[in-house]
């Protein structure tokens, strides 16, 4: 790699305070550093602040105080939009009147990248995934499992630099949770993408980090392995 924005955290939170209430932040002082390639995983109880941290970072909440900085550059302020994040939530929320391949080329007809290259985009993509013979398949059509591969393939298709998954899994039984966690992971390893993780699991995010951030009290606390 020769990209100089290599060797910059793809991630920073500085002393980061986001809540709702005047005075009663839900997480406070936030100080985080991830890596490239690198895959954090928030863990913590139901209303600990997890999400609300999650969505801070993606500028779906504002933050009350601190920094949010993306390979170097500051983007407290930018809109969400701007700032490059793919984003996959427990409900995949895909479009219902866009086939798979659709959904999967939405972000990339946004960048008004060419015909030729958003199939070829998708190709592997839906190869990346999984499923490649399902790209002409309506969504509606989809297992819950199948949704939420599509959901991360649309995420990835425009190369963030910056994946927000928050707790993708939790409505899926158990045996689904943890067969699409070690595939997320490793979908995720192989794009080299950097990832922040929410969830409420410790054995899905035993599978899923690099590292485990722990939010209790409106504070960060490392966990060791």
């Amino acid at each position: 790699m020769t990209d100089s924005t290599n060797s910059l955290p793809a991630l920073q939170l500085e002393a980061v305070t986001v809540g709702y209430e005047p005075g009663k932040p839900v997480v406070a002082g936030a100080d985080l550093e991830l890596q490239p390639g690198e895959i954090v995983v928030l863990l913590g109880a139901s209303g600990c602040g997890k999400s609300t941290l999650l969505r801070a970072i993606a500028g779906l909440e504002p933050v009350w105080s601190g920094r949010i900085l993306m390979s170097g550059d500051d983007v407290t302020d930018v809109p969400t939009h701007r700032r490059g994040c793919g984003m996959v939530f427990q409900d995949a929320q895909l479009f219902a009147n866009r086939s798979v391949a659709r959904n999967i080329a939405y972000g990339l007809e946004v960048q008004r990248m060419s015909a030729a290259q958003r199939r070829d985009r998708v190709s592997e993509l839906l190869e990346l995934v999984g499923m490649p013979q399902l790209g002409d398949r309506s969504v509606a059509q989809l297992s819950g499992g199948q949704a939420q591969r599509v959901a991360l393939a649309r995420a990835l298709a425009p190369r963030p630099r910056i994946m927000l998954l928050d707790e993708p899994f939790s409505a899926l039984d158990r045996e689904l949770r943890e067969r699409l966690a070690v595939e997320v992971r490793e979908i995720l390893r192989g794009q080299a993408t950097a990832a922040v993780h929410v969830t409420h699991d410790w054995e899905e995010a035993r599978t899923m980090a690099d590292r485990i951030v722990e939010i209790r009290d409106a504070a960060l606390h490392p966990q060791t392995a």
